[in-house]
């Protein structure tokens, strides 16, 4: 009985001090570093971290706590699109995923091996850098501004920059800690602007500025320019985080 106390209490300790976290980075400059050409955001990191060291329970009530102050910062500080954000099911449900996403990907490839879990990270390689090869290739035939093709180039770059990492430094090693981080990044920025689609799409792009009717393409384009600089940051992060708690351990 006191060993499963204490196995409660160290739980809920991470869980505040992961949160506790969460909230500084939402509160200053601290969660947001620029990457080329956009601000990658880190605040669901300490979700991810706590799902791979502690399990999925503690990864969920982190992203709670995480999407509970996206609520609280929509309310205290609010934006022209901030109202997408007072619906939990935008700003809660998707960062509750994050946890349970993260940790059965990373359990999943611990019984995958190394080699199936470096075919799928290829994959998710392949797959990236095909999509910004199209960006790029459309941005020179419809040339309509330098911007577009710029942001293709920055993130064709940075991702080359991580597959060289992965496969000169990693060797193999920590790979489905770096594809656990990418899933959870990604339930993060595919979840919230799946769901802002569904429920303010249009108004959501109204309140940008945009155009009504490319609503689709700008929620895509806001994921895609999000969502690389914050799997490669939240792969270097992760990584080196939970290898450092296993050497711990």
């Amino acid at each position: 009985m006191k060993k499963g106390n204490r196995f409660d209490i160290r739980k809920l300790t991470i869980i505040g001090v992961l949160g506790a976290i969460s909230v500084v980075l939402g509160m200053t400059p601290l969660g947001f570093i620029p990457v080329g050409p956009t601000r990658a955001t880190i605040m669901h990191i300490p979700v991810i971290i706590g799902a791979i060291v502690e399990g999925p329970i503690v990864g969920a009530f982190v992203g709670l706590i995480f999407g509970m102050f996206s609520i609280y910062q929509a309310i205290t500080a609010p934006t022209p699109v901030s109202f997408v954000f007072l619906n939990p099911i935008v700003s809660v449900l998707p960062r509750i995923l994050i946890g349970i996403t993260a940790y059965y990907t990373y359990k999943g490839l611990n019984k995958l091996g190394t080699r199936g879990t470096m075919g799928m990270l290829y994959l998710i390689w392949a797959a990236i850098i095909a999509y910004l090869s199209r960006g790029i290739y459309l941005s020179i035939i419809d040339y309509t501004s330098i911007w577009p093709l710029l942001m293709n180039v920055g993130l064709l770059i940075l991702t080359i920059g991580m597959i060289y990492l992965t496969a000169t430094q990693l060797k193999g090693k920590a790979l489905d800690t770096v594809i656990a981080a990418v899933v959870g990044t990604m339930t993060n920025t595919v979840g919230v602007l799946t769901m802002i689609y569904v429920f303010f799409g249009e108004r959501f792009v109204e309140a940008l500025g945009q155009d009504v009717e490319l609503a689709r393409k700008v929620i895509v384009g806001i994921g895609i320019t999000n969502g690389i600089p914050e799997s490669i940051i939240a792969i270097i992060i992760v990584t080196s985080v939970v290898s450092a708690v296993k050497r711990r351990r």
